[in-house]
This record gives C-alpha cells, structure tokens and sequence, in this order.
C-alpha cells in the first residue's frame, strides 16, 4: 500500500516519494490576518490538517515537518487598521488588528480539532529573506527595478536556457492567455503587463523596511515573495509538498515557483502540488452582500466543531464543496450515533481502522474514509471507530456531551413558521422573528446617520450571521431606506 497523491503541475495522481523519508516536508499558504477566518478558509486548513496526520502515521512524528504562514503584512490590514482604530499611528493599529485577528483564528481551528504546524512563520519576521531572493532575481535578470519597484519578468525567465520551469506551467497557461484573461494592472513601471511586483514603497505610516537592489526609499514586499522566502527559510529551496486553494494557483503559486525556481535555479519548487476546490454556500458563491457569509466560529458555536470537521470531509477535497443545512443537519445526526454508542460500547479491534488508512492514501480520499467509518459502525466495532475519527482528527472523548447537545439543538434548523402571524425564520441554529430584524435595522440606521460606519458594518454581519439581506437605497423623497429579505 502506498500513498498517492494528485499533483496540479503534472496533472496526474502518482507514487508519493518525499526526497528525505527522516524529513518529509509540507509548506501550506495561511490566512492573512485582518478578519475572522470564513467556513471556506477552514476547508484548507482541515484537508491539509488530515494530510499531516497521514504523514505523520506513515513517518512518524518526528520526521514531519508541516509549515503554515501567516501573512501580517497587506493592504487589507492596512485599510481595516484604519478604519478600526483611526485615532492610533497605523502601525500601532495594524498590531492590534493582526493580534487579535490571529488568536481568533488559532481559536477557531484549534477547536476543530487541528494540530498546531511544525512552524507557523510570520511574514513580517522574514523580511531579510525576501530581500535575499529579490537580490538573487535582479542578478540573475529575472528582475528590474524601475520608479523604487523591483519586478519580476516571466518574460526573461521563459527567455532563460537551462533547467527553469516555464512561466504558467502550474496554471497550464502561456503568457498570452494570462494576459487575455487578467485584470492587467497598468503601470507605468512596467515593462510587461504580466510583471509583478517584488517589492514596493511604502507610503506614509504604513509599515516599511530598508529596500532591496540600491533602493533609497523604505518599502515593504509584494504578496507572492513571502511564502518563497519563508518557504525558503524553513524547509529549502526544494521541498515535497505545496498545498492551499484552488484560487491560489495563478497568480499565487504560479508565481512563487517563478521567484523560487529562478532564485535558486531549480526545476522545481516543490515535489507535489495539492489543492482543495472551492466552497459554496447553498449553491451560492459565498458573500457578505448575498448574506451567506459564514465565519467558522458561528458555524462552531451553531453546529458544534465535530460536525464542521466531518461535514467538510464528507466531500473529496479535490472537488468544489455546497456547505448546506441540510449536509449539515445528516452530519449532526449521524455523528450523535456514532458518539452515542462509542459512549456505551468499550472494546473491538483498533487494527480493523486500516480501511481508513488506505482510503487516505488514495488521494486523500476521506469520503471513501468515513465510508470505512461508516461500516465500522455496523460492525459495532468501538476501537476501530474511535481509532478511524482519531486519524481524522474528529473530536471525540471529552466532546461528546457537547457535541451530542448541538446535534439535538440544530439537526432539525433551516425552517420557517409562523407563530400568532409573525414569521419565525430559523435561519441556521439561530431563530429570530421580524420584529428583531426591524429593531437591528433602526439601529443601523441611526448608526450610519451618526456616521459610525464601526457599528453599522457590526449590525450589518450581525444580521448577515442570521441569514438576512440588507438592501440599501432611497425613497421617493431621495431619503436613505432599507429593506431586506431572507437569504436563499
């Protein structure tokens, strides 16, 4: 039995061979810090928190080394430090946001039932690593400085002999194509639309550090050289396993292979590419304007961590996933089965979980896993139960009573009545009647007259958490209205 893994490059599921069985070794893309982590943020961190496990059962422990970023310098954080704390220095306001963001986020998918990584870099500590590789890359050719930018050329590095990549093989995409279907940012210190940017200059209280290439201006780095540097830094110039969504492929990843592979002059930046589909919410894309957007710790809070975790994984993390009450509602029941009899029942084989084990080495195929959990539950089967929801890192022992308690409260949510002639909608676990929605709204509504946009964007998830709509315009007299609807 061996574990085989699809790889995005090569577009083939084949053999996985790490290059140091004594030091296997994942890079996987984190979240950037500037607000609470979505459901479709955790789908990443889970399949490649199953991977990990996987690895480390095939290894051992000691011979894993999982790398997960995060990324604490962006426009995003910027813009949300600003407009979260305008009477602080930025740079004062970006540590709050960022702190705060990140223990959020570690609460988040601790609870889920996720390990730590090996390492969990900061961007922010990896400056002088990023300023090593753009010093390498404006050496070699691969990058120009031009108006106190330094960027990089996939022109130069498609145009160079020798064992590099080419520019848009991860994407299966040429420069023309890539060109055709971008949003092309206009520059005048551009030499090709398909140049990005390395490093750039910083403006006025934003966050800066000494620039690479001769620069005099203090600037700050462009998104993609990060993860090579702290990629670099922490696990080599080559390593096994690049992981993270499907969205990331171009222009992300696409461009850090560019900047590793032409640093270092490599072929490859990493042995084997994964990535997990996208996630929907009922059949829609997820967004806070459509009123689906979902942070992972209501979901949490909702539906309890277990039933996140293995309602995730009922879907192969290849293919796009549809986040429903309804998945959500089998998984709760299905697993308040499982808890019940694993509470009353000691004993059976541990041994007998090793169908879950070779259904993780065919791709990571957990929903061919649960299968196998599935069936050990027929069995009766206790110790194999238990043994194939430990491999998947779904929480057991302890979280049984609460996890059986949010079955119970929430399998049956997603309804709508009406009680005395007012409409009750159970929007997920949550339930709420007209009335409620009004008096959120009157708030808003006196919150964006008084210009507290804080308190109006709190209102707005606030009843965004709850499945409603808000609609924005003017009445006939040209006056600020609002009306709603509840989400489909």
């Amino acid at each position: 039995m061996e574990l085989r893994l699809y790889d995005t490059l090569t577009r083939d599921k084949r053999p996985f061979t790490p290059l140091d069985p004594a030091n296997v070794r994942m890079y996987v893309c984190g979240p950037t810090v500037y607000d609470f982590a979505h459901i479709g943020n955790a789908r990443p961190v889970i399949v490649f928190d199953v991977l990990f496990r996987l690895l480390r059962h095939l290894y051992g422990e000691a011979h894993v080394k999982y790398v997960r970023n995060i990324t604490d310098v962006d426009d995003k954080i910027n813009d949300r430090a600003a407009r979260d704390y305008p009477g602080l220095p930025l740079n004062e306001a970006i540590r709050k946001v960022t702190e705060q963001t990140e223990r959020q986020f570690h609460d988040d998918v601790d609870a889920l039932g996720c390990l730590r990584p090996t390492v969990e870099p900061r961007a922010t500590e990896h400056i002088g690593e990023m300023r090593s590789i753009i010093e390498k890359l404006v050496a070699g050719g691969f990058a120009y400085v031009e108006q106190d930018h330094v960027l990089f050329s996939p022109s130069a590095m498609n145009a160079a002999n020798g064992v590099l990549p080419r520019y848009g093989s991860l994407a299966n995409r040429s420069l023309d194509e890539m060109i055709a279907g971008a949003r092309v940012d206009v520059a005048p210190y551009k030499r090709d639309a398909t140049d990005f940017v390395l490093w750039k200059p910083s403006k006025p209280g934003e966050p800066s550090w000494p620039s690479p290439a001769g620069i005099a201006t203090p600037g700050r780095p462009g998104w993609h050289i990060e993860c090579s540097a702290m990629s670099w830094k922490h696990l080599g110039e080559t390593f096994d396993i690049h992981g993270g969504g499907i969205d990331l492929v171009f222009p992300h990843h696409e461009n850090e292979v560019a900047q590793s592979c032409c640093a270092f002059h490599t072929s490859r930046m990493a042995q084997t590419w994964m990535h997990n589909g996208f996630l929907q919410v009922e059949g829609e894309k997820m967004s806070k304007s459509l009123g689906n957007f979902l942070t992972i710790a209501d979901q949490r809070d909702h539906w309890g961590p277990a039933v996140l975790r293995l309602n995730m994984l009922k879907t192969h993390y290849r293919q796009p996933i549809d986040w429903t009450q309804h998945s959500l509602s089998e998984t709760g029941r299905e697993l308040d089965r499982w808890f019940e009899f694993l509470e009353k029942t000691p004993g059976g084989d541990a041994s007998s979980a090793s169908a879950v084990v070779s259904a993780l080495m065919d791709d990571l195929n957990s929903s061919a896993a649960i299968t196998a959990l599935r069936a050990l539950f027929r069995e009766r089967n206790a110790a194999g139960l238990r043994s194939g929801l430990d491999l998947l890192g779904v929480p057991v022992g302890r979280e049984f009573v609460q996890g059986r308690k949010h079955f119970r409260l929430y399998a049956e949510a997603g309804s709508i009545a009406v009680v005395g002639g007012t409409a009750t909608f159970n929007i997920g676990p949550k339930s709420t009647n007209q009335a409620d929605i009004q008096r959120l709204i009157d708030a808003r509504t006196a919150a964006r007259a008084n210009k507290d946009w804080k308190e109006s964007d709190r209102i707005r998830d606030e009843l965004a958490a709850m499945g409603v709509v808000l609609k924005d315009g003017k009445d006939a007299d040209g006056k600020p209205v609002t009306t709603w609807e509840i989400a489909r």
